[in-house]
């Protein structure tokens, strides 16, 4: 008989904390990757979106979007990525701990880069994130990463080797400690090659910590002077002309002035005849052309 496997793939809950959201701007196709890369708030452009039945649960780990038109009011392309906040700091030591004789990672939770990230240090707060790893060089190492399965405050032992005045370093799991116990996997040998450890870090390692709850998305925006509704507007509204004025109005489907023209011809000058047909768009609306006023007026 086999055994099954049950659930489903669920949208995550996330904190409007755990998200960081950048975007870029370019005014055409052919200008996108040139612009720089701005920051968002998350807490000002995310809303979580509220259960029907309870105001206390997400729906569905569903969020509303709203784009602030400080940052989006020029016509053209808007790339925004959405992804899980990250944090840097340097590997203090890849140790083990004393009493179960494993190896992990000690970060130290002094260091002034993860003074606004406290709290992820607490007891397994970090379990399920996400470690990548940095080259000398700042560069990151593709496709080289980790996960945490457990982290805890902790503190050095420090014993004495045999014969050397040389010191052995473990740790201990100790709650007041500013120093943090990192577990990862993969830390262990496989079955099949029993004496090759994976290297889980070194000391002084640049590295990345992100949260998992979600995979990174990428939305493109287009900002446009006409939409299909501006279009249906133009294409299919209410206009008038005034002949002896020339200006031309067209008006939305609530009855507002949408957009006006002057209309006029321009002379042959040699002729005197009729030579142009020009249609001027119109930047001061004349309020007296409002259509209702003028079929009533009829």
């Amino acid at each position: 008989m086999a055994t099954g496997v049950y659930s489903t793939i669920r949208p995550a809950t996330v904190d409007i904390s755990d998200v960081e959201i950048f975007y870029t701007f370019s005014p055409s196709r052919e200008s996108i990757g040139v612009g720089s890369v701005n920051r968002l708030n998350p807490n000002d452009v995310l809303v979580a979106v509220k259960h029907p039945d309870s105001q206390n649960q997400i729906l569905g780990g569903l969020y509303s979007l709203k784009l602030p038109a400080i940052n989006f009011s020029q016509r053209g392309f808007y790339n925004i990525v959405i992804r899980p906040r990250s944090f840097s700091t340097l590997i203090v030591d890849c140790g083990v701990l004393s009493s179960i004789n494993i190896k992990g990672l000690i970060l130290d939770t002094n260091r002034s880069e993860l003074a606004d990230f406290q709290s992820k240090f607490t007891t397994n707060a970090m379990v399920g994130y996400q470690i990548q790893y940095l080259s000398d060089d700042d560069k990151l190492i593709p496709n080289k990463f980790v996960i945490i399965t457990s982290n805890n405050r902790c503190e050095p032992i420090v014993g004495s080797l045999n014969n050397t005045t040389q010191k052995s370093v473990s740790y201990r799991l100790f709650e007041q400690g500013s120093l943090v116990f990192v577990t990862v996997s993969p830390s262990s040998a496989s079955s099949v090659k029993p004496n090759s450890i994976p290297q889980i870090g070194s000391v002084n390692q640049k590295i990345i910590i992100s949260n998992s709850f979600f995979n990174p998305q990428m939305i493109e925006i287009e900002l446009v002077e006409w939409n299909t509704e501006s279009l249906a507007i133009l294409l299919a509204g209410n206009q008038t002309k005034d002949i002896s004025s020339g200006i031309r109005t067209s008006t939305d489907f609530q009855g507002n002035i949408f957009k006006q023209w002057n209309e006029f011809e321009i002379l042959s000058p040699n002729f005197n005849e009729p030579q142009f047909e020009v249609r001027e768009i119109k930047e001061t609306l004349d309020q007296s052309q409002l259509f209702s006023t003028i079929i009533e007026g009829i």
